[in-house]
């Protein structure tokens, strides 16, 4: 990750023949990898069709959240943008592919506007939250912010947007 106290995540995977175990969550372990207190108070879980762009979202102040992201099923291209304005990386962003079969987690800390696109037929996504969420400190970023110029690694013909997210604000209207 370039991006600091962003972390990925790799579950030790136990694989034979009948399948395959992994333990998704372990506190001690979490904290030793990521310094966080591993103190989740809200899971979130959706589902997505192919094409669909979910983003980016954030909460403010004292609401802001740190995340704990996961594909159950399928594969999606997760976006986080640095919001963090004393971070050498404020306002740069990264993707990271999540997927069912690489079962990679991403650990986002409190400070990220945080979206996904739906590379698969369909996606089922999890994550852990270490506040609640509060409709009067939900902010956003308009997925197709210019400044930003994320590419979703979806055509555009093919994007999904729901009308909330296509009202979101540009980046600059941070500032």
């Amino acid at each position: 990750m370039n991006i600091d106290g962003c972390h990925l995540i790799e579950p030790q995977v136990f694989e034979d023949e009948r399948g395959y175990f992994f333990e998704s969550f372990n506190k001690a372990r979490f904290r030793q990898q990521t310094g966080h207190s591993g103190e989740f108070v809200q899971d979130n879980q959706s589902y997505s069709v192919y094409g669909v762009i979910r983003g980016l979202h954030f909460q403010t102040g004292a609401k802001a959240q740190a995340k704990l992201v996961r594909v159950i099923e399928g594969r999606i291209w997760d976006v986080f943008v640095d919001l963090r304005k004393e971070s050498p990386t404020y306002g740069q962003w990264t993707g990271v592919e999540l997927s069912a079969d690489n079962r990679q987690q991403l650990f986002l800390p409190a400070g990220f506007a945080h979206g996904f696109s739906v590379l698969s037929p369909g996606a089922l996504v999890a994550y852990k939250c270490d506040a609640y969420y509060d409709a009067a400190a939900e902010g956003g970023i308009k997925y197709n912010d210019p400044d930003l110029a994320i590419d979703w690694k979806v055509p555009a013909a093919q994007q999904l947007v729901s009308a909330k997210d296509q009202l979101l604000p540009n980046f600059q209207s941070l500032n």
